[in-house]
């Protein structure tokens, strides 16, 4: 399909295809959020404990950034419409299986497939709306489709709450089997064609597979390392972690340009400390998101549907603060919006280290607003930096690689807290207060690492980084979601 001509305004056609695209790409949206406050539930039902019972956020966050490479390719070799509805269809088969799951196990391999799928959804998402306005409406539309993601994170755990407190919990995937049914109806009745870019396109399957072992490998190791009569099964994944990491070092020298994650961009000043930070922001968001329903039910003694709603004043923080992110990069660039938000982020994060089961409910409150202002920052600024500088050859190369490093760092983010907090209970199973603390505590940590690799970021401030920043509009209206 042929983008639209430029416009002042978004014409009635274009505007009802790109609410039709949104309503695919729902169950998805809410799906990445919706599970964490039902974890703590779910444990209990299946018999396990939160090590475990993490990969059902973890492993669905870390496959859909498994499945970003393959939602480019199946785009520029067939027809997005189709790609796009078999993905949705993909999807509903991983909900209803992950409804039907009779272990933990089950349902975190079901989840697996729902993440993947969902993972070849969202990039089609904004890829298609690219194509659909045309640069003159771009802004416009990309405003309009990223609506559902900002709400995402507020909604997700209040449906989580609602189906965990009036429902069975199989209800946390069947849902999206009749709102998938009308995405894929509409989607069938009004989404054009959109023809392939490149027919003749083929796969990079070694690197895909190897970014994949790194990636799990990795995550999988940190969980087992620490656990008792694991630790050796935790060794071997971080070593096959470290060797995969080597091995595809050594093939995207070889490939170039044409590596999924090429060293070529790494020249960037500004790419390379963008690329580590998104890795970084996983802890800042991700993270602490599993862990606060968990420390709201078990330490707060709240039921699952008011550590839903608890968790509201966060996500309103960070829609006080994303309107004036955009205006903000282009005026003085990503170094001065990146670290105060990494410095509200840790005031609005280090109270929970203290919080007890008497803190004021309002004091709780207000933190979380603090802290979701703080976390609203990161992720626009970041994504519009790893684009700055680039050739236009770069660009696909390097929106790959931040979708890819965007969703391991929140998978990695999980399993490392998720991890710390079993971890104390293990050793010290009265202190449930104080594992919660070290699992936040943690969080401060890596943030405070995020620090250094912020310094490294644009200043236009300076004239000598007051340069035109061809492609970050791309990105900054268009960037995947956070968990």
């Amino acid at each position: 399909m042929d983008a639209s001509p430029i416009t002042g305004t978004l014409p009635k056609g274009t505007t009802l295809v790109a609410m039709i695209l949104v309503l695919g790409a729902l169950p998805p949206m809410l799906d990445s959020t919706i599970v964490n406050v039902a974890v703590n539930g779910l444990a209990r039902t299946f018999g396990t404990d939160l090590a475990v019972m993490q990969w059902a956020v973890t492993g669905y966050v870390l496959a859909m950034g498994v499945a970003v490479p393959f939602s480019g390719h199946l785009m520029a070799k067939f027809d997005a419409k189709r790609v796009y509805m078999g993905a949705l269809v993909l999807f509903l088969v991983g909900s209803a299986l992950s409804g039907l799951a009779w272990n933990a196990t089950s349902l975190i391999g079901f989840r697996f497939l729902q993440g993947f799928s969902g993972g070849i959804l969202m990039p089609l998402l904004s890829t298609m709306a690219v194509r659909l306005a045309g640069e003159g409406n771009l802004g416009k539309l990309m405003s309009l489709v990223a609506i559902p993601a900002v709400f995402a994170p507020i909604i997700g755990p209040v449906v989580g709450g609602l189906v965990m407190e009036y429902l069975r919990w199989q209800w946390l995937f069947f849902l999206n089997l009749p709102l998938g049914a009308i995405g894929l109806a509409a989607l069938a009745w009004k989404l054009p064609r959109f023809e392939p870019t490149n027919p003749s396109a083929t796969m990079d399957w070694p690197g895909v597979v190897l970014l994949a072992i790194v990636s799990s490998a990795f995550i999988y190791g940190v969980t087992q390392v620490v656990r008792a009569g694991e630790r050796g099964v935790g060794v071997v994944s971080l070593l096959l972690g470290a060797a995969a990491t080597g091995a595809y070092v050594i093939y995207a020298f070889q490939r170039k340009g044409r590596a999924l994650i090429s060293p070529d961009l790494f020249r960037s000043k500004n790419f390379s400390a963008a690329f580590v930070s998104l890795f970084l922001a996983g802890f800042a968001t991700n993270g602490p998101m599993l862990i606060l329903p968990m420390f709201f039910q078990n330490v707060r003694g709240l039921s699952v549907i008011m550590a839903a709603l608890w968790l509201i004043p966060q996500g309103v923080g960070m829609l006080i603060t994303r309107p004036m992110i955009g205006k903000l990069v282009d005026r003085i660039g990503a170094r001065f919006i990146v670290l105060p938000s990494i410095a509200i982020t840790l005031l609005g994060t280090a109270p929970f280290v203290f919080f007890t089961v008497d803190t004021s409910s309002w004091w709780v409150w207000l933190v979380l607003i603090v802290r979701g202002a703080g976390v609203g920052g990161f992720t626009v600024p970041l994504m519009a930096d790893c684009f700055t500088g680039l050739t236009k050859q770069q660009v696909p190369v390097a929106s790959v690689a931040t979708r890819i490093v965007q969703n391991v760092g929140a998978a990695f983010g999980s399993a490392v807290l998720a991890t710390v907090v079993t971890t104390v209970l293990a050793s010290a199973p009265s202190d449930l207060v104080g594992a919660y603390h070290a699992g936040f505590l943690a969080s401060l940590v890596f943030m405070l690492i995020g620090v250094a690799p912020a310094f490294f970021l644009t200043n236009r401030l300076t004239r000598e980084n007051a340069r035109p920043r061809a492609y970050e509009i791309r990105v900054r209206t268009g960037g995947a979601p956070t968990g």
